[in-house]
């Protein structure tokens, strides 16, 4: 049987309760770990989100399954909310759907990505046009995560 590819991401989109920018947003604030997959070209053009952990999508099964000697301190359980953040929200898809078949049950991804994201006025840092304004109260927390 052959797939496509427009196949296996409707096969993961459909396992996945993917969140709009703002809902994205709201569960960063209850405590859900954002996870910004982009290399990190694209993050440098594009600007990022402040609040994300960098994991480029090459390692991100090693450092987010809770049984990997490899996993990032955020990695504590089956249990933990990741969403997944990607440029457009094609990719992360795609990667939200391997976590889940890890067993992180409430994995999922941002509808849009990164792009969404921005227009959605929440908040970005760096260059290019897409970034926010930071209207919805950012305040930083503590330092981003970068190269784990």
């Amino acid at each position: 049987m052959t797939r496509t590819i427009d196949d296996v991401l409707a096969e993961a989109r459909a396992a996945l309760d993917r969140l709009e920018p703002q809902n994205a947003w709201e569960a960063v604030g209850a405590g859900a770990l954002l996870v910004d997959i982009r290399p990190a070209a694209q993050r440098a053009d594009e600007g990022e989100v402040p609040q994300a952990v960098v994991i480029e999508r090459n390692v991100l099964e090693w450092r987010l399954d809770p049984a990997s000697a490899h996993r990032i301190p955020a990695a504590t359980g089956y249990d933990v909310q990741v969403i997944v953040l990607c440029s457009e929200g094609y990719t992360s898809s795609l990667a939200a759907a391997a976590l889940a078949d890890l067993g992180l049950h409430r994995a999922t991804d941002v509808v849009g990505g990164f792009h969404a994201w921005a227009r959605a006025g929440l908040p970005v840092t760096g260059r290019g046009e897409l970034v926010g304004s930071g209207a919805h109260g950012w305040s930083p927390t503590g330092p981003v995560v970068r190269g784990v």
